[in-house]
C-alpha cells in the first residue's frame, strides 16, 4: 500500500470509531496493523473535505464489489480438484493456501524481532531456518540481526539449501513454540526456502552482516554463494539493473526525504542515473538538497536505502518493473 493509500485507510478507520476500527484491525496482517497504526499516530488534523472525499471513494469502491463466493478456500479446492484430479490439485492447493494449519508460526508475526530471536536462540539452525522462511524477509532479517554471526551464517546456509518443509520438521516446532503450533503433522511439504528466499533476507541485513553470512555460505559451497549474490539486489544495482522507465516508476513511490538520505551514501554513478531520470527542476532541487545536508550517520543512510529497495522489490514482484537492466531512458 502506498503512502496515499495508507493515509486514506487511516482516515477511514478513524471515521468508523474505536469499536468498528478494532474489528477491522482483527482482519489485517501484523505489518498492515503496524503501518496503519503509525500513520494514525502521525495524523494531527484532517479537513472535513478530505474525510468526505475518502468516504465517498470508499463507498463507490465498495458498491462496485460483489461477493461471488462465500468461502474462497473451498471454491479453490473444488475447482482445482475437478480440473486436475485430487493428486495434482493437492500440490497446487498447498501452494495457494499454505499456512492454514501453522497458527504457531502465524503468532510469531505479531512478535517483535528481539522476542523471536530470544525464543529461537538455542534451537538448531535447521529448526530456525524452517521457522524464518514462514516470516516475511524484513522480519526474518531483523530476527537474524539479534543472533551471532555464526548463527546467522549457519541459518542462512540452511535457508539457501532448503527445498521444502517436511511434516516432521513442522512437528518439531511444537516444542520451539511452546505447543502453540497446531496441526503440524497435517501440513504437506511446502515450497519454501531456497536461493531466492535467502537472497531476499540477506538483502535486508545490515552492511557487514550480509558479507559475513555470504562468507560462511561461500566456504561451504562457492557456487551456492554466487547463486545467492546473483539473486540479490543492492542499492548500487539501481544504476545497472534498472532501465530508465523502471527508475522513474520507483521514484514515483519513494518519499522525497527517503530519496535524499539514500543518495547521500550512493555512488556517483548511481546518483547520476537517478537524477537523470528526474525532471530537470526536480533534479536541481535534489542536488541543492544534497549539497545543503551535513554529514549523516551511515546507519540512517542504509536504513533509507533499504526502504527504497523494498519498493523496488515490491514493484518487481508485481511485474511493474524488471531487474535485468536495459537501455537508459532518461527524461528529456
Amino acid at each position: 500500500m502506498d503512502e496515499r493509500g495508507l493515509n486514506d485507510a487511516a482516515i477511514m478507520l478513524m471515521s468508523l470509531g474505536e469499536e468498528e476500527a478494532a474489528e477491522v484491525f482483527k482482519h489485517l496482517s501484523p505489518k498492515e496493523v503496524q503501518k496503519l497504526g503509525e500513520t494514525i499516530a502521525r495524523m494531527r488534523s484532517v479537513s472535513r473535505e478530505k474525510v468526505d472525499d475518502v468516504i465517498d471513494r470508499f463507498t463507490a469502491d465498495a458498491a462496485a464489489q460483489s461477493l461471488l463466493v462465500s468461502d474462497t478456500g473451498d471454491y479453490v479446492r473444488s475447482v482445482l480438484k475437478r480440473a486436475l484430479g485430487d493428486d495434482k490439485a493437492a500440490l497446487l492447493i498447498d501452494r495457494i493456501l499454505q499456512g492454514g494449519d501453522i497458527s504457531g508460526i502465524e503468532s510469531l508475526k505479531w512478535m517483535d524481532p528481539l522476542s523471536v530471536a530470544e525464543l529461537l536462540r538455542n534451537e538448531h539452525p535447521q529448526i530456525v531456518a524452517a521457522i524464518l522462511v514462514h516470516l516475511d524477509a524484513e522480519q526474518s532479517s531483523a530476527v537474524l540481526m539479534h543472533l551471532s554471526d555464526r548463527q546467522r551464517g549457519e541459518i542462512m546456509l540452511r535457508i539457501a539449501t532448503l527445498e521444502g518443509i517436511q511434516p516432521t520438521a513442522l512437528k518439531d516446532l511444537n516444542e520451539v513454540l511452546f505447543r502453540v503450533l497446531a496441526g503440524g503433522d497435517k501440513v504437506r511439504k511446502s515450497s519454501l526456502g531456497g536461493v531466492k528466499a535467502a537472497a531476499e533476507i540477506i538483502n535486508l541485513l545490515r552492511t557487514g552482516a550480509d558479507a559475513a553470512v555470504l562468507e560462511v555460505i561461500r566456504n561451504y559451497e562457492a557456487d551456492l554463494a554466487q547463486k545467492i549474490v546473483d539473486k540479490m539486489f543492492v542499492f548500487d544495482d539501481i544504476a545497472y539493473k534498472l532501465d530508465g522507465r523502471s527508475i522513474q516508476m520507483v521514484l514515483r513511490e519513494v518519499a522525497s526525504e527517503t530519496l535524499v538520505i539514500s543518495l547521500k551514501g550512493a555512488q556517483p554513478e548511481v546518483r547520476d542515473k537517478i537524477l537523470a531520470n528526474m525532471s530537470s527542476r526536480a533534479a536541481e532541487a535534489m542536488r541543492e538538497d544534497l549539497e545543503s545536508r551535513g554529514p549523516m550517520r551511515l546507519s540512517e543512510v542504509e536504513a533509507q536505502q533499504r526502504e527504497v529497495l523494498k519498493i523496488v522489490r515490491r514493484l518487481a514482484e508485481e511485474g511493474q518493473i524488471t531487474l535485468s537492466g536495459g537501455a537508459d531512458d532518461a527524461l528529456v
